[in-house]
């Protein structure tokens, strides 16, 4: 894969100008061109993937940070196993689903390719779903509360001749503080004392439970045409990650797992390690 590099300012989080070297890129001075974007969706598959594979890395290096250090999660959410295979087939290896049982069925249909491919639950997760999801997937990305935490621990306790490690996952928190977000509420981040007393003693909870694996964050931003509304929040779940990484030592807090189709170079400059992206690989969903 050919990336466009050559960026000659490093400045993240703020309205500098990057100005890139090579002069074909549509991305040059980091601003997206949208109608650009728009003819992409009419694309293939392959190609959407080439160019949102150089998106990333621009924005990557934007930040002096390798494209390497981000992984492109696929979100699979209403697209048909089919699809899904074309997608993998081109280099995607990590897939992200929002619900439990439509994962089921696309993981059954595509069982060929399972051993090649990393599944990562995405959506909001209801306790009476964690065992399903215990066997589906990899990896959990929304966690958002110590129930569903204990709740899945002792599945997973259960099941301990079974599962080969501890359970990787990802605390969801709502640092927007938008009322239709899941997750451990934080508005306002780490300013907001009463709040995070009350995450750190959840997070106590959590990080003892041994058949979990703290692995970082994860965060959704409030939907908004300009991504440079998202920034504020991805700047303060990554204040936050390195705040809980000095007081909690004893747990990884590698991933932040933050960005989505309209704001993920912004993410990747604020420091995200995973990018949640359907729209720019799939094209626009069609719902039935």
């Amino acid at each position: 894969m050919l990336y466009h590099g050559g960026i000659t300012a490093k400045e993240c989080g703020s309205h500098t100008f990057v100005q890139q070297l090579n002069r074909s890129s549509p991305y040059q001075f980091g601003i997206v061109d949208r109608s650009r974007e728009k003819t992409c969706m009419k694309t293939s598959i392959a190609e959407r993937l080439e160019q949102l594979q150089e998106r990333i890395a621009a924005a990557a290096y934007r930040c002096d940070r390798a494209p390497d250090d981000v992984t492109l999660v696929a979100v699979t959410k209403t697209h048909p196993p089919d699809v899904i295979a074309e997608v993998i087939a081109a280099g995607v290896k990590h897939l992200g689903e929002n619900r439990v049982q439509e994962a089921a069925e696309k993981i059954a249909a595509l069982r060929n390719e399972r051993e090649q491919t990393t599944w990562h639950l995405i959506g909001h997760l209801q306790r009476n779903k964690a065992r399903k999801a215990i066997e589906l997937f990899d990896i959990i990305h929304s966690i958002d509360s110590t129930r569903l935490a204990i709740a899945l621990d002792r599945i997973a306790a259960e099941q301990s001749a079974a599962l080969q490690q501890r359970i990787p996952i990802l605390l969801q928190v709502n640092v927007s503080g938008e009322a239709s977000k899941e997750g451990f509420d934080l508005p306002g981040g780490i300013e907001n004392n009463e709040r995070l007393a009350l995450l750190l003693a959840d997070i106590e909870q959590i990080i003892i439970l041994p058949h979990l694996q703290v692995q970082g964050l994860m965060t959704i931003a409030p939907f908004n045409d300009d991504p440079e509304m998202a920034r504020p929040v991805f700047r303060s779940l990554k204040l936050l990650r390195d705040k809980l990484a000095q007081w909690f030592p004893t747990a990884e807090w590698r991933h932040l797992s933050m960005g989505m189709t309209d704001d993920f170079e912004v993410a990747i400059e604020e420091g995200a390690t995973i990018v949640r992206v359907g729209r720019a690989i799939f094209g626009e969903r069609t719902y039935t």
